[in-house]
């Protein structure tokens, strides 16, 4: 009898401990690289539409690079550029606008933070209030970034 006490006990233990376990995950969505590429190619449609060469970069929820298009001509100092823009926004979870906004306004120390490039064109990509990534484009001026920017997050949006 103790035997199968014992033995009771010990399932027991053991279905609640998966119980505890499986408590612990979180679900999460992030960008997939098909994804990524149906934002890039929104993206790009606009910068084409406006006669821009850009760089487009999406990341994922972690900053990680997913994918980067640099269009034919698009100066190679962009490539960097893009890529730090959208890992500004995924980190902070909003536009890098808000930081070029902050500098302009006169608060300079937004230019000691490390990771934050203040110029526009970096956006959040959320689905169901969630950031799962990031876009980043640069080659223009920075309104025209965002412009491009804003062209993947519109697509996004739409699905």
């Amino acid at each position: 009898m103790e035997k199968i006490k014992f033995v009771l006990l010990i399932c027991i233990i053991s279905i609640l401990f998966n119980l505890v376990v499986k408590a612990q995950y979180l679900e999460k969505k992030t960008v997939s690289l098909e994804l990524a590429k149906k934002i890039a190619l929104a993206a790009e449609e606009e910068a084409i539409k406006n006669k821009w060469t850009m760089v487009i970069t999406i990341v994922d929820d972690g900053g990680n690079l997913v994918y980067l298009e640099k269009m034919d001509n698009t100066q190679n100092g962009s490539i960097e550029v893009a890529i730090q823009k959208a890992r500004t926004s995924v980190s902070f979870k909003r536009p890098t606008k808000v930081f070029e906004d902050m500098v302009a306004g006169g608060r300079n120390t937004i230019l000691g933070m490390s990771n934050v490039i203040p110029i526009e064109g970096g956006l959040p990509l959320s689905v169901d209030g969630q950031v799962i990534g990031a876009i980043g484009v640069s080659g223009a001026k920075s309104g025209e970034d965002g412009m491009v920017a804003k062209a993947g997050v519109d697509f996004l949006v739409k699905q």
